[in-house]
């Protein structure tokens, strides 16, 4: 099977440049200014690029669909597939369900789920806990994401608290350790004088006080305290502080750094101004804070002090979100609206298209080692994005995909909007609609 995307503006790279790209057997075949006719085949599928931007399929390094355990929120099928409308072509999953992900047994599981039922490639995190080092010596480093902590307690609670357990974790493993970082004593003094004064009605205003700058630092500091101290390889997921960024180097280029962080597209987009009208559906863990924050993230990502753009993707129902703060959890949907909103970035003048690949596509690529994925380069899997920058439309409850049937962008009109979406050489998107006839995705493997 052949496809040929003509005449596009090819971002790849650190460049934008006119091309056409020719997907063959699932890879890209080859990449030129006009490609010679003859390599072309009687039958091959033409996609017009005139006027359009082609980038990498976007990898999403943290999101959370809820199987198994909590599918009334979400499942890997419903959301995978909004992930592929949102031009996210692969995903990594995150270990809390029910039953968590903390044995080799339970993680395969998640994997022959998402094999039947995966819009997009897949890989999953391992989780760590307090007692199960045994297990996490015995993942495969080359079939498995990584490992995953949480050193501050959220939704589905995997709070890994013992200093003994956290050292040996770091002492014994090669793999990519992501955590979580809140610390856990701070939240819970802010939490008890808060329900105090106001019992379950906490205002939502006060969710970044009682998740405060503090319980964040704090804990990362520590957890790059450790990772120092024993040489692990650690990621920070989503950052919310400016002042976290001086605990990150932006000198050392990705492939060599033993440090590396993430920001999510909420913590870029929104700020505690936001909470007056939004409420708890912009409630997330970590919380979102000052504006100053928001546009400190920016800054910091600019700078390659944070080297990953992710989502956090964790839906729960509207009934859920809609209680009262100490009982709506927090997360929220975002894997089909990300690539759109950093587009709206860019025509902001926030970000460049460039920079925007750099750190959406390329660098989870680089971070986690992702096989032949990331780049639009000949012999690499065909996983990438077509999209129109001058195309608005706006997010509504009958274009949504997610399961929760929700998102915190409603109302609000998108500029750009994605034509097609490919994966692995195939058409799974185009013009608006999923193609559910059949399902692409493959397991992720890693180069280490």
């Amino acid at each position: 099977m052949q496809i040929l995307i003509q005449n596009t503006q090819l971002i790849n790279e650190g460049t934008i440049q006119t091309m056409d790209v020719l997907i063959e057997d699932g890879l890209f075949k080859t990449i030129a200014s006009n490609i010679d006719t003859n390599l072309i085949n009687s039958d091959c599928k033409i996609v017009d690029g005139q006027g359009k931007h082609l980038l990498p399929g976007l990898i999403d390094d943290q999101v959370h669909f809820r199987e198994p355990g909590l599918t009334h929120k979400a499942n890997i099928e419903t959301e995978s597939k909004a992930a592929i409308a949102g031009g996210i072509t692969s995903f990594i999953e995150m270990p809390n369900t029910i039953p968590q992900a903390t044995t080799i047994d339970l993680l395969e599981d998640k994997f022959s789920t998402a094999s039947k039922t995966s819009y997009a490639n897949y890989s999953f995190m391992f989780g760590g806990t307090n007692d199960n080092l045994e297990e996490v010596l015995k993942v495969d480093k080359n079939n498995v994401a990584g490992l995953k902590l949480f050193l501050g307690s959220s939704t589905g609670n995997m709070l890994v608290d013992n200093p003994d357990t956290l050292r040996s974790i770091f002492k014994s493993t090669d793999l990519v350790i992501s955590v979580h970082c809140e610390d856990e004593a701070t939240i819970r003094k802010n939490m008890a004088a808060h329900i105090e004064k106001y019992g379950d009605d906490i205002p939502v205003h006060l969710h970044p006080i009682i998740r405060s700058e503090e319980a964040c630092y704090l804990s990362s500091s520590k957890a790059i305290e450790l990772a120092k101290e024993t040489g692990a390889r650690l990621h920070v997921f989503h950052l919310s502080t400016a002042k976290e960024l001086e605990l990150f180097d932006s000198s050392i280029p990705l492939k060599d750094k033993k440090i590396t962080a993430e920001v999510c597209i909420h913590h870029l987009w929104f700020s505690d101004e936001d909470y007056h009208t939004k409420g708890t559906h912009i409630k997330w863990n970590p919380a979102v804070k000052t504006a100053k924050d928001r546009d400190g993230l920016l800054e910091g990502l600019l700078a390659d002090k944070i080297d990953v753009i992710a989502t956090d993707h964790a839906p729960h129902t509207l009934e859920e979100k809609d209680n009262v703060y100490t009982k709506a959890p927090s997360g929220g949907p975002l894997v089909q609206h990300a690539l759109v909103a950093l587009l709206e970035m860019y025509h902001q003048g926030k970000i460049s298209l460039e920079k925007i690949v750099e750190k959406a596509c390329h660098n989870p690529a680089i971070l986690f080692q992702v096989e032949k994925r990331g780049y639009i380069k000949e012999g690499f899997y065909a996983d990438a994005v077509l999209v129109d920058l001058d195309k608005p439309w706006t997010v509504n409850k009958n274009n949504i995909l997610y399961k929760c049937g929700w998102s915190p962008f409603e109302d609000f009109t998108f500029k750009s909007q994605i034509s097609h979406t490919f994966l692995n050489g195939n058409i799974a998107y185009e013009n608006g609609a999923v193609n559910e006839k059949e399902r692409f995705g493959k397991r992720l493997t890693f180069d280490r």
